[in-house]
C-alpha cells in the first residue's frame, strides 16, 4: 500500500508530538504524585511524632482524661481519620475517630501508592530514657488527594488532545502545500524521463520550494546541454572503438608472448636453483669427505686385521679336524694313542679355548665395524640424491636432526661436543631432504667458527602451532656490521677458496621461500652464534 507525503507528514509529526506530549504529561503528573505523596508522607510522620510528645506525660502518669482530652483535639486536623493512644502490652488508653477504621488490626503504611483502603496509617513511640512506654496511631484520609491526582490527570489527556488536533491540522494544511508542489515536479520530471529536456516548472513565492523549483528548472536545462554533448561524445567513441579493438587485439598478443617468456624464465629460474642446491650439497659433502673417509677407514682397518686372525684361525681348525680325520680312521690302540698326542700338543699350540672365545669376539667386531660404515655411505647417500630433497611429505625434525648429525659427526666430533635437547614435535609437512641441507650448513659453519675447543647445541620445542629449532655455538661469532649481509648470496666470512657463500643464502630460500618459515640469528663477536628456525606446523599441501 503506498502512503502519500502528506499522509506521512501527518503521521510524522503527530508521532513526535503524542510522544513528547506523553512524555512531559508522564513527567508532570509522577512529578505531582510524587511531590503530594512525599508530602502526605512528612505531614503524618510529624503530626505523629508530635502526637507522641504530647501525649508522653500523660501516658507515664497514666492520666487517661488528658489522654482523651489529646486525642479530640488531635482530631480537629483536616483528613484525619482516626487517632489512638495505646500504652504498654499495647493497652488502648484512648482513641477517637470512625469506628469502622478503630475495628480493623493496625498495620503501617510506608507506600502511599500500595494503600488500598484509603487511609495512610502511621505511628510514632513514646519513650522516654531509651525505654518505651507506648505510642500513638494515626490514619490520615488521601481520597481528597488521589481525587485532586486524578482531576490534573484528566486536564493533562483533554490539552493533549486539543493540541495533538490542531498538530494534525496544521500538518494537513503543510502536507497539502507541498504534496500539490511536489505533484508539479513529479509530472516535469517524468518528462525529461521520456526525452523532453525543453520543460521548465512555473515558480511562485520566495520559499524554498520555490528555490526546487528554480534548481530543477536549471537541471532540466543542463541536462539538455549534457546530452547534446553527450551525442557528440558517443559518435567519437564509435569511431575509437573501432581502432582500440584492433589496439587492443595487437596489445593482447603481445601480453601472451610476455607471458610465455615470463614462464620460460621461471621454470628456467627454478632448474637453476634446484642445481645450485645441488652443487651446494655435493659442496657440503665434499668438504665432509676427509672426515668420513678417516671414518670409515677406522672401522675397515680393524675388520681387515679380524679377517686375517680369522684366517689363521680356520688354518688351525683345519689341521685339528685333519688330525681328527686320522684318529677316526686309525686301526690299533698304539696308533690312536699317538694320534690323542699329536692333537692334544695341537690344542696347547693353538690355545683351542683362548681361540674358540676369540671368534665370537672377533665376529661381533667385524659387524660393528662393517654397520659403521653402512650408516655413513647411507648418510651420505640421502645428502646427495635431488629427489629426495624436493620431495614434500609428512616427515619428523628431530629425525632430520639425527640422521644429519651422523653425517656432519665425522666433521666436528674431534674438536666440537654436541648436545641434543629434542623436545617432543608432531610429523609436518615439508621437504626433509631441504631440511637437512640447512641443518648440515648451519652445523658446519657452527663447527668451522669454532677454533680449538667448543660446544654446538641442538634444541627443538614446539610453541604456538610453530616447530622451533636452535642451533648454538661457542665459536668466534660475527662481526655486528656484517649481519645484514649474512644472507645475501656470495657473502662469506670465510677466507678466499674455503666458502662459496651461498649456503645460508640457499637455506633462508628453503625456510622461508619453499617452507613459509623464518630464520633468525644472533651473535656477539668472541662468544656464540645462535641460528633460530621456525616452521610452522602444516599437516597437508596448500
Amino acid at each position: 500500500m503506498r502512503m502519500s507525503l502528506r499522509l506521512k507528514t501527518i503521521l510524522g509529526i503527530a508521532t513526535i508530538e503524542a510522544l513528547l506530549l506523553l512524555l512531559l504529561v508522564s513527567m508532570t503528573l509522577d512529578y505531582l504524585r510524587s511531590t503530594n505523596y512525599e508530602g502526605l508522607t512528612k505531614r503524618a510522620s510529624t503530626t505523629a511524632t508530635l502526637f507522641a510528645t504530647t501525649t508522653k506525660d500523660a501516658v507515664l502518669s497514666y492520666d487517661l482524661a488528658s489522654l482523651e482530652a489529646f486525642v479530640t483535639e488531635v482530631m480537629k486536623n483536616p483528613d484525619l481519620v482516626y487517632a489512638r493512644v495505646l500504652g504498654p502490652q499495647g493497652t488502648v488508653f484512648a482513641q477517637a475517630g470512625e469506628a469502622s477504621v478503630l475495628g480493623l488490626v493496625f498495620q503501617a503504611d510506608k507506600d502511599v501508592e500500595q494503600i488500598t483502603d484509603g487511609v495512610f496509617d502511621t505511628f510514632a513511640e513514646i519513650s522516654e530514657g531509651g525505654k518505651t512506654y507506648g505510642r500513638v496511631e494515626l490514619g490520615i484520609d488521601i481520597n481528597s488527594l488521589t481525587e485532586t491526582i486524578n482531576e490534573a490527570k484528566q486536564k493533562s489527556a483533554t490539552i493533549a488532545a486539543l493540541e495533538m488536533a490542531l498538530v494534525a491540522l496544521f500538518s494537513l494544511i503543510l502536507g497539502t502545500y507541498l504534496t500539490k508542489q511536489l505533484n508539479v515536479l513529479t509530472k516535469a520530471a517524468k518528462s525529461i524521463s521520456r526525452g523532453r529536456l525543453d520543460i521548465e516548472v512555473p515558480v511562485s513565492g520566495h520559499d524554498e520550494v520555490a528555490d526546487v523549483a528554480k534548481a530543477f528548472n536549471s537541471m532540466a536545462g543542463n541536462l539538455k546541454e549534457v546530452s547534446a554533448r553527450r551525442d557528440e561524445f558517443e559518435l567519437e567513441l564509435r569511431k575509437l572503438n573501432q581502432s582500440l579493438e584492433q589496439r587492443v587485439e595487437k596489445r593482447t598478443q603481445q601480453l601472451q608472448e610476455k607471458n610465455s617468456q615470463l614462464e620460460q624464465a621461471n621454470r628456467e629460474i627454478k632448474e637453476t636453483q634446484a642445481q645450485l642446491v645441488h652443487s651446494e650439497k655435493m659442496a657440503s659433502v665434499g668438504i665432509l669427505a676427509a672426515g668420513v673417509a678417516h671414518e670409515i677407514n677406522n672401522p675397515m682397518g680393524f675388520v681387515i686385521s679380524n679377517i686375517s686372525t680369522l684366517e689363521l684361525y680356520v688354518q688351525n681348525y683345519r689341521k685339528l679336524l685333519e688330525s681328527y680325520q686320522k684318529l677316526a680312521a686309525a686301526d690299533s690302540s698304539q696308533e690312536r694313542k699317538q694320534l690323542l698326542e699329536e692333537i692334544q700338543g695341537l690344542e696347547q699350540e693353538v690355545d683351542l679355548e683362548f681361540m674358540s672365545e676369540d671368534i665370537e669376539e672377533l665376529m661381533n667386531d667385524t659387524k660393528e665395524g662393517t654397520n659403521r660404515v653402512k650408516e655413513i655411505v647411507k648418510g651420505l647417500k640421502e645428502f646427495s640424491h635431488v629427489d629426495q630433497s624436493e620431495n614434500f611429505h609428512m616427515a619428523d625434525i628431530n629425525a632430520c636432526i639425527e640422521t644429519t648429525l651422523k653425517v656432519v659427526n665425522n666433521e666436528l666430533k674431534y674438536h666440537c661436543e654436541l648436545v641434543t635437547e629434542l623436545g617432543e614435535l608432531p610429523d609436518i609437512y615439508c621437504a626433509p631432504g631441504q631440511i637437512k641441507q640447512v641443518l648440515l650448513n648451519l652445523l658446519l659453519n657452527a663447527g668451522h667458527s669454532i677454533e680449538d675447543k667448543g660446544t654446538i647445541t641442538i634444541t627443538t620445542e614446539c610453541m604456538d602451532d610453530q616447530i622451533k629449532i636452535c642451533i648454538q655455538d661457542t665459536g668466534c661469532g660475527i662481526d655486528e656490521h656484517q649481519m645484514d649481509k649474512l644472507f645475501d648470496p656470495f657473502f662469506t666470512t670465510k677466507s678466499v677458496g674455503e666458502g662459496t657463500g651461498l649456503g645460508l643464502a640457499i637455506s633462508y630460500g628453503i625456510i622461508v621461500d619453499e617452507h613459509k618459515g623464518n630464520i633468525e640469528v644472533s651473535s656477539e663477536v668472541g662468544k656464540g652464534t645462535e641460528f633460530t628456525i621456525t616452521l610452522p606446523v602444516v599437516t597437508q599441501p596448500d
